[in-house]
Order: structure tokens, then C-alpha cells, then sequence
């Protein structure tokens, strides 16, 4: 009898695990789809969702951080790239835009710095890191000495 209800309980416990885990990428999934066909309260939600059932989902803070984005709202834009960041460092597509809020609040040391880690990780979006460096040498003042 004692077998059977370990038993039993092992199947519980494994199959709460595994529909936790479906229920996360189920709400990415879903949030995706929103975002796509440009309903991005509803996606907000379901990446909010699905970073409930999986807090290391750095996929659902990207996306989070697009939305923001769209809505010019900087602050948690910058927030959720922070997190994309810390759970995945080499998500290039998340250094890119935190190079480019970088580089609207001209903090060049800081956009140079992501810059370097980008040109290590690049796979996809090399060429616009090349842009923004070439951006960015037009903007530093040039030391003269004269």
C-alpha cells in the first residue's frame, strides 16, 4: 500500500511539473501570436503570464521590452532587457536595443562597452552594430591638442 501511494504521488508531482511547463510556453506561444497581429496589451499579458509559470523565460522579457518600446515607455523597456540580459548575456537582439537606448541618452562609454560584448556574440544583426559605431565616431568630440 505504501508503494502505491508513492507511486501515485511520484505521478502527481510529475505531471504538475510537465503542465507547468506546457502552460509556460503555451502563454508564450499565445503572447507571440498577439504580438504579431499587433495586440500588444493582450500579448503583454501573456508574456507576463507565461514569466509566472517560467521567471527564466528571457524570450517573454524581450518581448516584453519590444512592447514597451512600441509604447515609448523606456523606463520598463530598459527594465526588461536588464532581465533578458542577466538570464541569457548573449542575446544579441537585447544588446542592440539596449545599445540603442544607450545612444538616445548619449552614454557612450555605455554603447561602446555593449558594443565589444556585441561584436562577440553577433550572429544575425552584425551589420548594425557596424552602423551604430560609425554612428557614434561622428558624434565623440575629437581630442585636439593643439
Amino acid at each position: 500500500m505504501n508503494k502505491l501511494k508513492k507511486f501515485l504521488f511520484l505521478f502527481f508531482f510529475i505531471k504538475i511539473i510537465f503542465s507547468n511547463a506546457l502552460a509556460s510556453e503555451n502563454f508564450f506561444n499565445k503572447g507571440l501570436e498577439f504580438y504579431k497581429n499587433k495586440k500588444y496589451e493582450d500579448a503583454r499579458f501573456m508574456f507576463e503570464r507565461s514569466i509566472v509559470f517560467n521567471p527564466k523565460d528571457s524570450n517573454s522579457y524581450l518581448y516584453l521590452a519590444k512592447i514597451y518600446n512600441i509604447e515609448e515607455d523606456q523606463i520598463n523597456e530598459e527594465k526588461n532587457l536588464e532581465t533578458t540580459l542577466l538570464i541569457e548575456p548573449d542575446n544579441e537582439e537585447a544588446i542592440l536595443m539596449s545599445i540603442k537606448i544607450a545612444l538616445e541618452k548619449s552614454n557612450y562609454s555605455k554603447v561602446k562597452k555593449l558594443s565589444k560584448t556585441f561584436e562577440k556574440v553577433c550572429k544575425k544583426l552584425c551589420d548594425e552594430n557596424k552602423d551604430i559605431l560609425e554612428k557614434l565616431s561622428n558624434l565623440e568630440p575629437i581630442n585636439n591638442e593643439s
